[in-house]
């Protein structure tokens, strides 16, 4: 199921409920409760990590572990290396998407919409994104929700460095 989220403030109000979710229940539960506000089956928080990065925690609506292969990446094969690039990274069918021409995931992971997680000063820490094996879209205000979860997320992603 997923959650509507229309307006200002229902992603205002929501991203509070987030707030809520992740001290209470921590990122997993907090992941979970984000991505039930988009119809992408994976919600997944990435430490950068050099030329890599490492999943840190992985949400799949179905239930099934995260699969192997995406648990480290390399930078070149990732769509995050746009998110860190550009800032930002949607895509809702890459398999149409020229931007990714000759990319090893085009048309694999069809559906991306990544935001990078930012630290003090800019550092970069990782990225958060939705993504799906099926073509799937992103609402401005889901957009907005992810990148105001990332605020929220960097302070624990630190945490985890220490």
């Amino acid at each position: 199921m997923v959650a509507k989220v229309s307006g200002g403030s229902a992603a205002s109000a929501l991203i509070v409920d987030f707030a809520g979710v992740l001290s209470r229940g921590g990122v997993p539960a907090a992941l979970a409760m984000l991505n039930a506000t988009v119809p992408h089956r994976y919600t997944a928080l990435y430490s950068l990590e050099g030329a890599q990065l490492r999943s840190l925690h992985f949400h799949d609506r179905l239930g099934e572990p995260p699969p192997g292969h995406l648990a480290v990446i390399e930078m070149g094969e990732s769509y995050c290396q746009y998110v860190l690039r550009d800032g930002a990274f949607l895509t809702d069918n890459s398999a149409f998407d020229q931007r990714l021409d000759g990319h090893p995931y085009q048309g694999v992971v069809v559906a991306y919409h990544g935001v990078p997680v930012l630290g003090p000063g800019g550092a970069m820490l990782g990225t958060l994104c939705h993504f799906d094996t099926e073509p799937r879209g992103l609402i401005r205000t889901q957009f907005d929700l992810l990148v105001q979860a990332t605020q929220r997320l960097a302070p624990w992603m630190q945490r985890a460095d220490s």
